[in-house]
């Protein structure tokens, strides 16, 4: 029921910036911490960011603290990743997901979410 539908992304030249939206829909938004995860190829997936309810609290993988900014607009059911000095190790698709047990817990997760996107491509030329 609850729908998540990633875009945004695309190719870009080392040091640029991208911005990505996860659009939410089936389901009220505002229950839901959210986050973002990368796959690059032959690699696993990776936790990437991670948001709470209204937004106030957030945790980023060390790899990208400083340069990614995750964010979300309650009114609008969306997610934002904010992507600056973009390096070729972030190529990867990026998947935005939803987490339920947040409203229950107060803990942001790395795994164990509830609800997938179906990816988006992002491409950092070297």
């Amino acid at each position: 029921q609850v729908q998540l539908v990633e875009s945004g992304g695309g190719l870009v030249q080392t040091g640029g910036s991208l911005r990505l939206s996860c659009a939410f829909s089936g389901g009220t938004f505002t229950t839901y911490a959210m986050g973002w995860f990368r796959q690059a190829p032959g690699k696993e997936r990776e936790f990437v960011a991670s948001i709470s309810l209204s937004g106030g609290r957030s945790e980023y993988v060390d790899s990208v603290k400083g340069r990614f900014t995750i964010s979300r607009d309650n009114a609008k059911n969306t997610m934002y990743l904010q992507m600056s000095s973009l390096k070729p190790e972030d190529t990867a698709v990026y998947y935005c997901a939803a987490d339920r047990s947040y409203i229950r817990t107060g803990m942001l997760k790395r795994s164990g979410y509830d609800f997938w996107g179906q990816g988006t491509q992002v491409t950092v030329s070297s």
